[in-house]
């Protein structure tokens, strides 16, 4: 059974945001100590930034249990949006993007990202399961190049596998030396921030990227409050 199903812990953050005359302390995901539990009149919010009260426009979404479900769980496709933008601009700099892309262009390896083979007409797949051999890349694709699929840390495939469609949150181009294409990124439309499997999970690099973005957006939102 996946830690999703871990029981809910207290961390030791405390908000001085004070109801009926106290101090409450935040909490976390058990099994995702980046992700904040904060309640709410419609259940609880779940958030990447600390902030109590929270900005519900940066949010990720809401659920009426913990730990989230797809049934529980309601997304903010602001959020959404927001992950993407972040995605698009600073995935060709993520350590582990960079280091899937040399795996995929060199001899006898396969991409720990997921990969399949650039066609004519190159158009990233929302695939299916692990997919087959038409669509896996692989390395070692003769300098032809292709595409690496980014997901979600939550269920990592198989080594050479495709991730499941709901963890893809795109693909980006990558030649046949294993140099990612800037502007190559293009985003999977079956991304769930939810599955049976957990919750949004990122690398350290993007997670850094996303946080920052979602404070500028916050200081925004307050200063014109």
């Amino acid at each position: 059974m996946s830690s999703l199903f871990r029981s809910f812990r207290r961390s030791q953050i405390t908000s001085p945001y004070i109801r009926g005359g106290g101090i409450r302390s935040i909490s976390t995901l058990p099994n995702n100590p980046h992700i904040y539990v904060i309640p709410s009149s419609n259940g609880k919010i779940l958030s990447l930034l600390p902030t109590d009260p929270p900005t519900p426009e940066l949010s990720i979404g809401t659920t009426t249990s913990i730990p989230p479900t797809p049934n529980s769980f309601t997304e903010n496709r602001n959020f959404l949006k927001i992950l993407q933008l972040v995605l698009r601009k600073n995935v060709y700099f993520d350590p582990e993007v960079i280091a899937s892309a040399g795996t995929f262009a060199s001899p006898g390896g396969a991409s720990i990202f997921g990969a399949r083979k650039r066609r004519a007409t190159p158009a990233p797949s929302d695939g299916g399961g692990a997919g087959g051999a038409n669509n896996q890349g692989g390395a070692g694709s003769g300098g032809v190049g292709g595409y690496i699929h980014v997901f979600d840390t939550r269920n990592p495939p198989a080594f050479g596998r495709i991730p499941d469609p709901e963890d893809i949150f795109g693909s980006v181009l990558v030649d046949g030396n294993g140099q990612i294409q800037q502007e190559g990124y293009e985003e999977c439309g079956s991304y769930r921030l939810v599955t049976n499997e957990g919750i949004l999970g990122l690398s350290d690099y993007l997670r850094g990227k996303l946080i920052e973005k979602l404070k500028d957006e916050e200081r925004t939102l307050r200063a014109h409050g």
